[in-house]
C-alpha cells in the first residue's frame, strides 16, 4: 500500500479508552504536539462494563489520577448519578469512593474536553505499525497508509487487539459492545520484540428496566454528604438514581450447572487467562458449590436509557441459557434482555518488558498503558495512561523521569507490581496489595502528590488554590488539635474521660470522636468536613503512621541503591540459578526492586549488596 505523511507530533497515542484519553490530555498539557488514534469517535471512553468509577483500592486511584492533574475524577463528578463510600464499617485506609455514572454521558464529557484541549489532534484510523529507527520510536503507521511522524508512541489499545467475543458456541472477531477490533498491531509488536499472550474478561447482560420487578429486591441508596472524586469539586451530592440488590438461588444453579457443556469457559473453548477477582456467574457456581446464592446488584448505565447493568452475574453461556438464568433470579422472572452477555479474549504484553516509566525496554520512546499491560479496570488503565503520558512528555522536554514509589501512592504499588512481578491474569488494585497503605488514604492524596507536579502546566491556578488552601486548612486543623482546652474547661469529661491535663488529640487517641471535641470545647469552627474527617484520622493513628514512617525510611535506603543496567549476572557467584535467571529477565533498577521479584530472596539481595559494594 502506498504510505503518505498524516502529520508531524511529539507524541502520539494509540486508542482512546481510559488509557489513552489521560495519556493524550497529560501529553498535550504539557504543551507538546499530540494525535490520538482511534478506531471509533463514538468509543471514546467507553464504558465497555459497567458505568461505574471508583471501589475498592478503585477510588483511591481515581483521586490519585486527580492529584496529579488527571481528568477521570473531573469526568466521573461531570456524571455522577449516584456516590457511595465503601467499607465506611471498616478502617479509614479502606474506605474507596464510588460512583454509578451515566455511561453515555461520561463518554460524551470527555470527547468533550479532548476536542477542546490546545495541542491535541483526535484521528479515527487503525494502526497497523510502529516505527523505528537506531533504535528509538519515530511513528505510527495506519491501515490505510498514513503516517503519523512522533518522537513518542504510547500504545493504549485496550481490549481491542485481535480481539474475540465469545458467547456459547459462537466465536466472533469483535472489541466489546460490537465495536470493530483491532486487527494489524500484533504482529508489529512481535517484530519489535514483545512478549505477547491472551488474557480474558467478561461483561453480564443488560435488561430492560421496564421489565424487571424492583419490588422483590433490596433498594441501594445513594449517600449524601460525601466528597467528590475529583478536589477541585468539593461535595458531590449526585444521587439522581437508585441501585438494587437480589440473589441468585438453587434454581439458577441448576440451570448453569446442567449447561456447563455450553460454557466456553468449561468446554475448552476459551483458554486464555481471565481475571480472579471478577469471576463468571459459572465460575462462582462451581468454585462455590458451597453457597446456595450469590449476590447481584442491578444498576442503571445512564439516566437517557432503560438499561440495567446485572452486577455479579457475567456470562458466556448461550443465549437461551442465559435467558433461563437470569430469569430465575427474583425481581427478573419477566425481564427482556437488551444487550447479551459475552466474554471477551484479547492480546497483551509482560510487562516485565517495561521500565517503571512504563516505557519499552528494548525501543526507546515507546510506551504502553492499560490494559494491553496485562491489567483490568478503567482506573488502573487511566493510572497508566497518565504515568506513561507524563513520562513520554517529560523524556521529550529533557526532564528526568517520573515515577512513585510504593510507599507514595497506590499507582506506584500498581506499577512496581507489573513491572517487578509481573501478572499472569488481568491485574486489580486492591488495598491489600499496598503494604503502607494507613499513609495512601484517599482523603489525603493531593497533600501527597499534587507538589510533584507543581512546576508543571497540570498545576492549573484553580488546582494550585484549591490545593493550597487544603493544605492550610489541613495543617491548622493539627496545629488545633493539638492544643489543650482553656482552664475553665478543665474540669469536664468527654465521653467519660478527664480533660485535666490532655490535649484534644490526647482524647482523640483515647476514643473520643473529634466531633464530640469539637461540640464539647468550640473548636475547628468552620472547617470543612473532609478536612476534619482527615485531621481525626491522622491524630487517630499517629502511633502507627509514625512506625509506618520508619518502615518506609528503612526501605528507602535499599531503593536508592543502584543496579547497572548491564549488571552480568552470570559473573556473581553465591546466587542461585532461579534468582540469576529472573535478576536477568526483569533487569532491576535498585536493589528495593530486586528484593521484590518472584524467586529472589533476602539472601540472593545480600548477595548483591555484597558483590556490588566489592565493585566499587
Amino acid at each position: 500500500m502506498k504510505t503518505f505523511v498524516e502529520g508531524r507530533y511529539d507524541v502520539a497515542v494509540i486508542g482512546a479508552g481510559h488509557a489513552g484519553c489521560e495519556a493524550a490530555l497529560a501529553c498535550a498539557r504539557l504543551g507538546l504536539k499530540t494525535v490520538m488514534l482511534t478506531l471509533n469517535l463514538d468509543s471514546i471512553a467507553f464504558l465497555a462494563c459497567n458505568p461505574s468509577i471508583g471501589g475498592t483500592g478503585k477510588g483511591h486511584i481515581v483521586r490519585e489520577i486527580d492529584a496529579l492533574g488527571g481528568e477521570m475524577g473531573v469526568n466521573a463528578d461531570k456524571t455522577a448519578i449516584q456516590m457511595r463510600m465503601l467499607n465506611e464499617g471498616k478502617g479509614e485506609a479502606v474506605q474507596s469512593l464510588r460512583c454509578q455514572c451515566d455511561k453515555n454521558a461520561y463518554h460524551r464529557e470527555m470527547k468533550r474536553t479532548l476536542e477542546n484541549t490546545e495541542n491535541l489532534k483526535i484521528v479515527q484510523c487503525e494502526a497497523a505499525d510502529i516505527l523505528t529507527e537506531a533504535g528509538r520510536v519515530a511513528g505510527v503507521v495506519t491501515t490505510y497508509g498514513g503516517i503519523f511522524n512522533s518522537r513518542a508512541v504510547i500504545i493504549a489499545t485496550g481490549v481491542y487487539l485481535n480481539a474475540e467475543t465469545v458467547t456459547g458456541e459462537l466465536r466472533k472477531k469483535s472489541g466489546p459492545n460490537g465495536f470493530a477490533p483491532a486487527t494489524a498491531l500484533t504482529e508489529s509488536l512481535i517484530k519489535l520484540g514483545f512478549n505477547v499472550r491472551r488474557f480474558k474478561t467478561g461483561t453480564p447482560a443488560r435488561l430492560d428496566a421496564k421489565t424487571v420487578d424492583f419490588g422483590k429486591c433490596q433498594i441501594q441508596e445513594g449517600e449524601n454528604g460525601l466528597p467528590s472524586f475529583s478536589f477541585l469539586n468539593g461535595k458531590a451530592d449526585k444521587n439522581s438514581s437508585v441501585c438494587h440488590l437480589t440473589y441468585t438461588n438453587g434454581e439458577t444453579h441448576a440451570i448453569i450447572l446442567n449447561n456447563l457443556d455450553r460454557s466456553p469457559l468449561y468446554n475448552g473453548d476459551i483458554t486464555s487467562t481471565g481475571p480472579r477477582y471478577c469471576p463468571s456467574i459459572e465460575t462462582k457456581v462451581v468454585r462455590f458449590k458451597d453457597k446456595d446464592r450469590h449476590q447481584i446488584f442491578l444498576e442503571p448505565e445512564g439516566l437517557d436509557t432503560n438499561e440495567i447493568y446485572v452486577q455479579g452475574m457475567s456470562s458466556s453461556m448461550p443465549h437461551e441459557t442465559q435467558k433461563q438464568m437470569y430469569r430465575s433470579v427474583a425481581g427478573l422472572e419477566n425481564c427482556d434482555i437488551m444487550r447479551y452477555a459475552y466474554a471477551i479474549e484479547y492480546d497483551c504484553i509482560d510487562t516485565l518488558d517495561v521500565y517503571p516509566t512504563l516505557e519499552y525496554k528494548k525501543i526507546s520512546g515507546l510506551y504502553t498503558a492499560g490494559q494491553i499491560n496485562g491489567t483490568s479496570g478503567y482506573e488502573e488503565a487511566a493510572a497508566q495512561g497518565l504515568m506513561a503520558g507524563i513520562n513520554a512528555a517529560y523524556k521529550i522536554l529533557g526532564r528526568p523521569p517520573f515515577v512513585l514509589g510504593r510507599d507514595e501512592a497506590y499507582i506506584g504499588v500498581m506499577i512496581d507490581d507489573l513491572v517487578t512481578k509481573g501478572t499472569e491474569e488481568p491485574y486489580r488494585i486492591m488495598t491489600s496489595r499496598a503494604e503502607y497503605r494507613l499513609a495512601l488514604r484517599h482523603d489525603i492524596s493531593d497533600l501527597r502528590l499534587t507538589e510533584k507536579i507543581a512546576d508543571t502546566a497540570l498545576y492549573t491556578e484553580q488546582r494550585r488554590n484549591i490545593y493550597e488552601r487544603r493544605k492550610k486548612l489541613y495543617a491548622q486543623a493539627l496545629a488545633e488539635i493539638d492544643g489543650k482546652p482553656e482552664r475553665k474547661d478543665a474540669a469536664k469529661t468527654v465521653n467519660g474521660i478527664p480533660v485535666a491535663g490532655l490535649s484534644y488529640a490526647d482524647l482523640i487517641r483515647r476514643g473520643c470522636s473529634l466531633k464530640d471535641v469539637c461540640e464539647a470545647f468550640g473548636i475547628l469552627k468552620d472547617f470543612p468536613d473532609e478536612i476534619i474527617k482527615s485531621a481525626e484520622t491522622t491524630v487517630k493513628y499517629d502511633g502507627y503512621l509514625k512506625k509506618t514512617a520508619q518502615q518506609i525510611e528503612k526501605a528507602k535506603k535499599l531503593e536508592s541503591k543502584a543496579i547497572p543496567a548491564d549488571l552480568d549476572y552470570d559473573k556473581i557467584k553465591g546466587l542461585r540459578l532461579e534468582a540469576r535467571e529472573q535478576l536477568k529477565r526483569v533487569r532491576p533498577l535498585t536493589l528495593g526492586q530486586a528484593g521484590r521479584i518472584y524467586g529472589v530472596n533476602p539472601a540472593d539481595v545480600t548477595v548483591l549488596i555484597v558483590w556490588l559494594a566489592t565493585q566499587k
